[in-house]
């Protein structure tokens, strides 16, 4: 599937912003099933530096810095990513809930346990408490029943991934950016950054690393319905590691499946920190508005080309 992604951040200030320096993860990943094809990030007014790195998890960021003073900023990344459901296992887990893989969750949890001389593993650094992810007994009590002994990890994570989604009631502005998802998890309701944090959470609770991934999803209009531009959100998941797969799994609590090809990769991280879309340090601008809009919308091959022609003719 190609899917075209339009995600576009606007910020007004009062006063005026003397000088701001800015970080964005807005770039799709292009690994796990999935290629990016076209990436064009526009700032307005334009920074005086800009420059593309790879943070520690393997995801691209972006810094720029504006110098001049300035009372609006627009950031707006553009991108094209073609998708496919490049994981069979991931789809035979949700399509048949008999199956099974074949390592024992605590098999997983004792393979992560501390032992003098043992090989480093990548996937521990995301088994402890991070700034939106604290460790807590509510987690490991909410975690508990999924996690029956002998069980094998992916289908239990799964069964964690039902048991959020039916326990937790998605409801817009109930929770903040910085909501502890302990929080969130004793008021039974948040939103899908709530919903990955809380399951991020239980999987660490447990002793099996797990991850925050930040992305978009392909939604629906209504029935007769036409596409409203700027309708769409930014999605979250969780991802689970599954060494007797040797992968990465995701589950998506808010939505109780697994991510597909109408799903897009951003970034992974500990929690939402590490992966905000766009965060910064301005001087001045006391007061702001804050204006989000994201597009997303399936893409023929010759729309694409377009877009691919476009960029050519600009770069020219």
């Amino acid at each position: 599937m190609l899917l075209h992604v339009v995600h576009e951040t606007s910020y007004r200030y009062t006063p005026a912003v003397e000088n701001a320096h800015h970080v964005v993860h807005l770039k799709p990943a292009s690994r796990g099933g999935q290629t990016l094809l076209h990436y064009a990030l526009r700032i307005d007014p334009a920074p005086v530096q800009l420059r593309e790195t790879v943070d520690v998890y393997g995801n691209s960021r972006s810094y720029f810095s504006l110098q001049a003073a300035h009372d609006r900023l627009t950031v707006v990344a553009d991108s094209v990513v073609s998708t496919s459901t490049a994981n069979p296992l991931q789809s035979l887990l949700f399509a048949s809930p008999g199956a099974r893989a074949d390592m024992p969750w605590e098999q997983v949890r004792d393979q992560f346990r501390y032992r003098a001389g043992a090989a480093y593993d990548s996937a521990s650094e995301f088994l402890f408490a991070s700034p939106y992810v604290p460790l807590n007994e509510a987690f490991t009590e909410f975690a508990r029943p999924s996690f029956m002994p002998g069980r094998p990890l992916p289908e239990a994570a799964r069964d964690l991934m039902t048991r959020i989604h039916t326990t937790m009631t998605y409801e817009s502005e109930s929770t903040e950016v910085s909501t502890p998802a302990v929080e969130a998890l004793e008021q039974r309701k948040g939103v899908c950054q709530d919903f990955a944090h809380i399951m991020v959470a239980c999987c660490r609770a447990m002793g099996l690393p797990a991850r925050y991934v930040s992305g978009y999803l392909l939604t629906t209009p209504p029935p007769g319905q036409p596409r409203l531009i700027g309708s769409d959100a930014s999605h979250a998941w969780a991802s689970v590691y599954c060494p007797g797969v040797g992968q990465w799994l995701d589950f998506d609590p808010t939505n109780n499946r697994a991510p597909g090809e109408d799903y897009v990769t951003l970034a992974t991280g500990r929690d939402f920190l590490d992966v905000s879309p766009m965060r910064g340090v301005i001087r001045g601008g006391a007061q702001h508005i804050l204006d989000v809009a994201v597009t997303v919308k399936p893409l023929t091959p010759d729309e694409l080309r377009a877009i691919q022609g476009d960029a050519i003719h600009q770069a020219d």
